[in-house]
């Protein structure tokens, strides 16, 4: 018998038994990559993540006799219902054994929650900021997921669905061989790319020091982020509280050089986001990074060969003036100048289908699949 507990996030032992789920569930999962500690307790943390300052959220744990089964985290953004003139939900955080009617226990409890606070519509997986990964993994659970990214077995899709879920729209990632980066056709961009830079008036600001990112490049990231919503639905402004949150994650886990912020005179009008990809010592460190951790991450960051590019965007006036050439040559340079011997174009809605084309044309093999998913209440 399934019975469903709605956790006390001030009870440490309740928060351990959410937290350390996970860790049972893939022990015998070599792709499975943790979360960092430090920011998973956070989310649980009502004094400290700036997420609480405007909205709310539940925590359900599944326990069958002694042990926990499974886990969901049913949140109510009030910005995001704000902004968009919704009533919604958004699911986040499920982990279950390959148990239906233990599956739909924590779903209806977070049905329950969000009824009784007035929402009429849930969807997810979506989580508290927009650095947090979406969906659900249902095509490629054979490859080591990029560093942040949601990684589940194939079950996941079968238990969602048996809860009353419908498929509310596919997030790609790519793998990008950096051997194709000399191919004609990025010689071809790259040429394009300057021309544009200097009929333009465009120029890339690059960084070499994290202090720099903190004052220059992560304001010029999130202020592009919150401009670019009036083009987008389903997205929420960042705060001046969640700017700084994200800034410290930015800051903490980017190299500088692999920041770029396309600039027209004092404005950044386009951006391209990449950090090498540390996942190999979150598995080593179990996510922890204290006492010893960081020291395992700052090795990682010097050896890696993986990168992943985890954000590119320009300005609508210059797409259609040869903006996106500019976003693909930095790309190419990231990479190139890094040395890295494997890329990963992380998470491209299914929404942007030109941005989708052309990666394609470049040689991106879209070779996993996230799943956003929605359920009237």
């Amino acid at each position: 018998m399934t019975t469903i507990l709605k956790i006390d996030t001030a009870d440490r032992g309740q928060v351990r038994a959410f937290l350390e789920l996970p860790f049972r569930l893939y022990r015998d999962t070599p792709q499975w990559v943790p979360p960092l500690a430090g920011d998973s307790a956070r989310m649980l943390d009502r004094k400290k993540h700036p997420y609480y300052r405007h909205s709310d959220a539940a925590f359900f744990l599944a326990r069958q006799g002694n042990n926990v089964v499974g886990r969901i985290a049913a949140l109510d953004n009030a910005h995001y219902n704000e902004y968009n003139h919704e009533r919604t939900a958004f699911f986040f955080l499920f982990e279950c054994v390959d148990d239906p009617a233990a599956a739909r226990a924590l779903f209806d409890a977070a049905f329950a929650w969000a009824r009784a606070r007035g929402l009429s519509k849930i969807i997810g997986p979506k989580g508290f900021t927009a650095l947090d990964g979406l969906g659900l993994l249902i095509k490629g659970a054979e490859h080591r997921p990029a560093f942040g990214i949601p990684y589940n077995p194939a079950y996941y899709d079968t238990l969602v669905a048996a809860a009353g879920f419908e498929t509310d729209g596919d997030i790609v990632s790519g793998y990008l061989n950096p051997r194709a980066l000399n191919a004609p056709r990025f010689e071809q961009i790259s040429r394009l790319a300057e021309r544009v830079k200097q009929r333009r008036g465009l120029r890339i600001a690059r960084y070499t020091r994290r202090s720099e990112l903190r004052q220059h490049a992560v304001p010029a990231l999130l202020r592009l982020y919150n401009e670019a919503l009036s083009e987008t639905t389903g997205n929420t402004p960042l705060n001046a509280d969640e700017v700084r949150t994200m800034a410290d994650q930015i800051a903490w886990f980017a190299d500088p050089k692999l920041i770029k912020i396309v600039m027209k005179d004092d404005d950044p009008v386009g951006f391209l986001l990449a950090y090498p990809d540390v996942s190999a010592a979150c598995q080593r460190t179990r996510g922890r990074l204290f006492p010893l951790g960081w020291a395992d991450f700052l090795l990682e960051f010097k050896r890696t060969r993986w990168v992943n590019i985890n954000g590119a965007g320009i300005s609508e006036k210059y797409r259609g003036m040869g903006g996106t050439a500019i976003l693909f040559d930095e790309m190419r340079k990231s990479v190139i100048e890094g040395g890295f011997a494997h890329a990963d174009c992380v998470q491209v809605g299914v929404e942007n289908s030109r941005m989708q084309r052309e990666l394609r044309d470049l040689g991106i093999d879209f070779y996993k699949t996230h799943r956003m998913y929605h359920r009237a209440l």
